[in-house]
C-alpha cells in the first residue's frame, strides 16, 4: 500500500527566506494568515517586523480572517488591530474583498504569503489575484511569497470554470485541481487575463512537483479551520462540492471533508456501493457520525469515511462525483441541491458555481455516469495543461 511519500534531497523552504533584501527602506502591507510560517515556525509578519529599515505598515487578512480565528465558512471578519505589533489588520473578506486605495495608502510593496490547497474554490488565490488587480490600479508593487501545492504538483483534475459562473469561489477559467503553487497561479493570472500588476515571486527552493506537504519537511499549519490535516487537504479539491448538497461534508466533526454522509443513509450500504466502483486509491468505510455544528448539527449521520490508500492514484474530483451520484441513488427522495445565497451568489445553485458551470449538476440529475462525466473533462485539461507550462517555476 503507497503513501506516494518522496525523499527530499534539499531541505525545502519557503519563499519567505528570500524576503530581507527586497524590503530594505519600503513602507510594507503583508497579506497572511496564521499558517504564514516558515520551517522555524517563525511567522512572516513577525519576520518582517524585525528586519532592520523595514516598516511594517498593514496587515490583511483572507476567508476566515488574519488569525483565522473564525470557524465557519461564509462569516465576514471585522477590520482590527493586531494586539502586539500595533499595525492596522484589514479584513478581505468582509464589506469589500480586495484592498482600496485608503488601505493601501502610503504602501512600497504589498507581500501576500497565503497558503493554498491546490483547488481553484479554495479563496486565498481569489484573495491574492483582486489584491494584484487592485496594486495594479494604485500603483503599488506585489510580491508573492511562494509555498509548496501541498497536494502535489503534477495533477489536473475536475471541470473548468466556464464564462458566467464566475464568483468569489472560482473567478477565472481554472480546473477545479490546477496542480498550481500560489505564486505560480499569481503568475498565470496577472498575465493571462490582464490583472496588470508589478508582480515579483519568490519561489521556494529544494521542491519537486512531486512532493506532498508532508515530503517538505515543513510544518503543517491549518491553512482554514476545517482542513486540520493534510488528509483533509488530499480529499478536500472533490469534497469540496459537497458544499453544494444538503450532504455532510464532515463540518462539526473532527475529520471534515473525510467524512460525508446524511441522517437517511445506511452507512454500511453508502460505503459497500463506493468500494464496488473500485475507485482508484482510495478506500471507503462505513462510518457514522453526528455534527456539532452546521449542516445536521446534533443528528446522527450515515455514511463513508474516505481512506487515502494510493495518492498517486488517488482522483478527488472523481471520487467525489462518484459519491455524490451514490448517495442520490441511495436517497433520491432526500438527496437535495444546496439553495443559494452562498459565497455572495445570490442566485446561481452552490454547486454550479462550486463547479464551475451548471453541467455537473444537469449530470448527476440525468444520471450521466460517474465516468462519463470524468470523461468529459478531458478536452479542457489538456488546453489548460498546455496554457500553464509556461508559468510554471519547478
Amino acid at each position: 500500500m503507497s503513501l506516494g511519500l518522496y525523499n527530499a534531497a534539499v531541505p525545502v523552504t519557503s519563499g519567505s527566506a528570500g524576503l530581507a533584501p527586497r524590503l530594505t527602506g519600503r513602507r510594507v502591507g503583508l497579506v497572511a494568515n496564521p499558517a504564514s510560517i516558515d520551517a522555524r515556525f517563525v511567522h512572516v509578519g513577525d519576520l518582517i517586523a524585525s528586519l532592520p529599515g523595514v516598516t511594517l505598515a498593514a496587515l490583511f487578512g483572507p476567508q476566515h480572517g488574519f488569525r483565522s480565528d473564525v470557524q465557519d465558512n461564509m462569516v465576514e471578519t471585522d477590520h482590527a488591530s493586531h494586539p502586539t505589533l500595533g499595525v492596522p489588520i484589514y479584513s478581505l473578506y468582509g464589506d469589500s474583498r480586495e484592498p482600496d486605495a485608503a488601505m493601501l495608502a502610503g504602501l512600497d510593496l504589498l507581500v501576500i504569503d497565503l497558503p493554498d490547497v491546490g483547488t481553484r474554490v479554495y479563496t486565498y488565490i481569489h484573495t491574492m489575484t483582486n489584491c494584484l488587480r487592485a496594486c495594479a490600479r494604485h500603483g503599488v508593487p506585489v510580491l508573492v511569497c511562494d509555498r509548496p501545492n501541498p497536494v502535489g504538483g503534477h495533477a489536473v483534475e475536475g471541470g473548468m470554470l466556464e464564462p458566467g459562473f464566475e464568483s468569489f469561489v472560482g473567478l477565472f477559467p481554472i480546473p477545479l485541481r490546477h496542480g498550481l503553487t500560489i505564486g505560480e497561479m499569481a503568475r498565470f493570472c496577472n498575465e493571462s487575463f490582464d490583472l496588470g500588476a508589478s508582480l515579483d515571486v519568490l519561489p521556494v527552493t529544494g521542491w519537486h512537483r512531486g512532493m506532498y506537504h508532508d515530503d517538505t519537511g515543513l510544518p503543517w499549519v491549518m491553512p482554514s479551520p476545517n482542513l486540520p490535516t493534510l488528509d483533509s487537504a488530499i480529499v478536500y479539491p472533490g469534497q469540496v462540492l459537497l458544499e453544494g448538497t444538503n450532504l455532510s461534508e464532515g463540518r462539526g466533526t473532527t475529520r471534515p471533508f473525510e467524512l460525508t454522509g446524511a441522517p437517511w443513509l445506511d452507512a454500511h450500504a453508502v460505503a459497500a456501493a463506493m468500494n464496488d466502483h473500485r475507485l482508484p486509491g482510495v478506500h471507503a468505510r462505513p462510518a457514522e457520525f453526528q455534527p456539532t455544528f452546521q449542516k445536521h448539527a446534533g443528528t446522527p449521520c450515515g455514511g463513508c469515511q474516505l481512506h487515502v490508500t494510493d495518492r498517486n492514484l488517488f482522483q478527488p474530483v472523481l471520487t467525489t462525483v462518484a459519491l455524490l451520484q451514490t448517495c442520490r441513488r441511495l436517497g433520491p427522495d432526500q438527496f437535495r441541491w444546496r439553495e443559494p445565497p452562498y459565497e455572495y451568489e445570490k442566485v446561481k445553485p452552490p454547486i454550479d458555481i462550486l463547479s464551475g458551470s451548471d453541467r455537473l449538476r444537469r449530470q448527476l440529475d440525468d444520471d450521466i455516469p460517474f465516468t462519463v462525466i470524468a470523461e468529459s473533462w478531458a478536452s479542457a485539461i489538456d488546453a489548460f495543461r498546455s496554457r500553464r507550462q509556461e508559468f510554471l517555476l519547478y
